[in-house]
């Protein structure tokens, strides 16, 4: 179901159809819908949620989200990267930071949650100049659970996802 909304949406957004009328895409979750904004770029991205070893309030020892690292892409070809902040560059030089304003589960407890991003800051001008939201859909992966023992140790959960970059109108 997942692919097929995404390839429905990349579909739409490359070939600007109104393909999508005979076959809606299922809704979004409330949680990180963007309605009345429209979609500028859908990419799927290819990456590892990077976790730090840190203490917690019991005194034990466990995994903390520290970062993403993940490769941007749109059509078979790399358009940008995805990095701490959160932030997103595309080979334009356009790029945006963004928090969290939303979020909804992944389809499994191994997939990280859906968010809803509200772009804070922008560089650059490009496609993304005009983006006022982020949305973080489609998640496969991503989530680390369990003890650790070694402080400040490092450890990736490889992950997939699709971001759609949204303006208002």
């Amino acid at each position: 179901m997942a692919l097929v909304r995404a390839v429905a949406l990349a579909s739409f957004l490359l070939t600007g159809s109104a393909a999508l009328a005979a076959d809606p895409m299922p809704p979004l979750p409330d949680a990180v819908a963007a309605p009345g904004e429209i979609p500028v770029l859908s990419v799927h991205a290819e990456g590892v949620q990077v976790y730090e070893c840190k203490p917690v309030t019991d005194g034990k020892l466990a995994w903390s989200f520290r970062e993403p690292v993940a490769t941007l892409i749109a059509d078979g070809r790399t358009v940008g990267r995805h990095y701490a902040g959160p932030n997103w560059e595309h080979v334009d030089g356009s790029a945006v930071t963004a928090r969290t304003a939303g979020t909804a589960p992944g389809a499994t407890p191994a997939d990280i949650p859906w968010l809803k991003l509200e772009v804070i800051s922008h560089r650059g001008n490009g496609l993304l100049s005009s983006v006022a939201t982020v949305q973080r859909i489609n998640t496969s992966g991503g989530e680390l659970n369990g003890a650790c023992d070694k402080v400040g140790a490092l450890k990736g959960a490889a992950y997939s996802a699709d971001y759609v970059f949204v303006r208002r109108d």
